[in-house]
């Protein structure tokens, strides 16, 4: 595998644990409000880490990172991304996948093999407006259905999360969402944050009011729905 890019030290990428984080090139998504726009089409100047690069990193900090989290792009659509990931956890090392999940198989091969300890999946948005939400004019729902299902099925740490955005989402998105993933232990709602990679211009966040009114929402339906990236009040 090749990357495009790692944080050497990470407090927030996985819950709990002190951390590294690698980033994928590449992504079969288009959302709109997608950050990493670098990272969905890479440049031809990009410079590109081998895989050996990374391994000798995380060799080197044993002791002292607890996990790797491998996000992106999506990671899934990476051919060598279940052998990476036996080389890390032949390092003893926890791994945290992000993904859109729309590569259920490779998630379930993953979850076969044992070689996931914490799962974060991104939910675009309610079922009824997924494709637009995914900057697409259709999609296999189904798929996403699955990933969904693999991970409430389970017995892995997982989380889901939305970037919440005014021209994409409202509330009444959350009574659907709150449903959908109802069993789920957490879902974490995520303010949109502007900047100069973001796949579309002109996207406007919620404010912490809003978002708390769709998270109590969803509260009904999972136990802890917490909300990241803005300050409260």
């Amino acid at each position: 595998m090749k990357f495009l890019g790692l944080q050497k030290t990470t407090l927030l990428d996985y819950p709990g644990h002190v951390a590294a984080t690698v980033f994928t090139g590449g992504c079969n998504f288009r959302c709109p409000f997608c950050q990493n726009g670098e990272l969905v089409f890479p440049k031809e100047t990009a410079e590109w880490m081998e895989e050996e690069e990374i391994l000798e990193f995380l060799k080197k900090r044993k002791g002292i990172l607890d996990g790797l989290c491998i996000t992106g792009g999506e990671p899934t659509l990476q051919e060598g991304l279940m052998d990476f990931i036996c080389e890390v956890k032949k390092l003893d090392y926890l791994v945290k996948l992000d993904t859109n999940g729309y590569r259920p198989d490779v998630l379930e091969a993953l979850l076969k093999a044992d070689l996931l300890d914490y799962v974060a999946m991104d939910i675009k948005g309610s079922p009824t407006k997924y494709p637009k939400a995914c900057g697409l004019n259709a999609l296999e729902f189904e798929k996403i259905q699955k990933s969904v299902a693999l991970l409430k099925e389970g017995n892995i740490d997982y989380e889901f999360r939305t970037t919440v955005v005014k021209e994409l989402h409202e509330e009444k998105d959350f009574e659907e969402i709150g449903r959908w993933l109802w069993g789920a232990p957490q879902y974490y709602l995520q303010c949109f944050r502007d900047s100069e990679f973001v796949l579309q211009k002109g996207l406007q966040a919620f404010s912490y009011e809003d978002l708390e009114r769709m998270a109590g929402i969803c509260r009904k339906y999972v136990p802890e729905v917490g909300i990241r990236g803005i300050d409260e009040g």
